[in-house]
């Protein structure tokens, strides 16, 4: 062939119709896999590419994903939760792998995000990484709702909460780190992050705990919990406080990694040892937490199926397709530093 292949070339090869290959190569759902392994394998045979910018005119649409951060405080100047990080390369592959592009954007929790992306054309749905204090981020969610955005965000699935949230299985993995903790014969167990609907992740990795210990026939010490944001630094502050109140414990379950990271500071501080002293579990998984010494002891979410989960849920949803809140399940990873 003397030039450039066309849909069309690959409709006749394939005896099908001209809008049968534009969606089979665009992943419609309407087309039957079999049909559409055949486009795929004809359209490689003629080293046919899509006209990404032809198609999107038609579409109306950008062909490109927003992926949004929003700061978080970190020991570095990234100001993004490492664990969120940990997903974007899970993101960009399947963004790619569906011929999307991706556009990662930074955002201050301050600024007016929740108004741009889509009314501009930027972008054709937005994925959320990080919210700060939930109650006020849940009015822009359902702004972004009321405008008919398309967006998808990492969180805890709440009944009647705007938009779709997947997310981990927090409570099974609060419950699973605290039993862990109690097999270990500890029973004064801390436990350090905001237990609220302002967190609601780490509301819901509190009531595992709280199960766990009901569970086992040991009492949920007020005094034995402490707020937090997901920080080495607020971690660091809680423990302490923790140790000043002269209140005895000789566990904590941590809600995240960073959080525990910090706590291992404070205590090593006050010459306390982990796990001898005060057994620790932290949430996450993140990479340093197998880096810390002792290493921590943690509760995996998995990066990978979540970032995959995140794209193929905003595409679905995009596409005009019924889609749900889900969790995925964790993995307790046992090291060092719980005994």
């Amino acid at each position: 062939m003397g030039r450039r292949p066309t849909s069309f070339d690959i409709a006749q090869l394939a005896g099908v119709s001209q809008p049968t290959v534009s969606r089979a190569l665009s992943g419609n759902p309407a087309v039957s896999e079999q049909t559409r392994r055949r486009i795929q394998a004809i359209a490689a045979q003629l080293n046919y590419s899509v006209d990404k910018n032809a198609s999107s005119l038609r579409r109306q649409q950008a062909n490109t994903l927003a992926l949004l951060f929003f700061e978080d405080p970190t020991p570095d100047d990234s100001m993004i939760n490492p664990f969120f990080l940990a997903m974007l390369g899970s993101i960009t592959r399947t963004a790619s792998r569906a011929g999307f592009d991706l556009l990662i954007s930074f955002q201050q929790l301050s600024s007016d995000w929740h108004v741009d992306y889509q009314d501009s054309h930027k972008a054709d749905g937005i994925i959320l990484l990080g919210y700060g204090d939930y109650e006020d981020y849940r009015a822009r969610l359902t702004h972004l709702v009321a405008q008919g955005t398309h967006f998808v965000r990492w969180g805890s699935p709440m009944a009647n909460e705007p938009g779709i949230t997947l997310g981990s299985e927090n409570r099974s993995g609060g419950y699973a780190a605290t039993r862990h903790l109690i097999e270990r014969r500890r029973q004064r167990i801390a436990f350090i992050g905001t237990a609220s609907s302002h967190a609601p992740e780490f509301e819901d990795r509190w009531r595992g705990y709280r199960d766990a210990l009901d569970e086992a026939g040991l009492l949920a010490d007020p005094a034995l919990q402490r707020d937090s944001v997901t920080s080495e630094e607020a971690g660091h502050e809680a423990v302490r406080s923790l140790i000043a109140a002269g209140t005895s414990f000789d566990a904590i379950f941590a809600a995240s990694d960073l959080i525990a990271i910090g706590a291992m500071r404070a205590l090593a501080e006050q010459g306390l040892s982990v796990p001898g002293d005060v057994a620790l579990v932290g949430f996450d998984d993140i990479p340093a937490a197998s880096f810390t010494n002792p290493p921590l002891t943690t509760v995996s979410q998995d990066v990978k199926a979540a970032g995959e989960a995140l794209v193929d849920t905003l595409l679905r949803k995009i596409r005009g397709q019924a889609v749900e809140p889900y969790m995925l399940p964790t993995q307790l990873i046992v090291r060092g530093s719980s005994g």
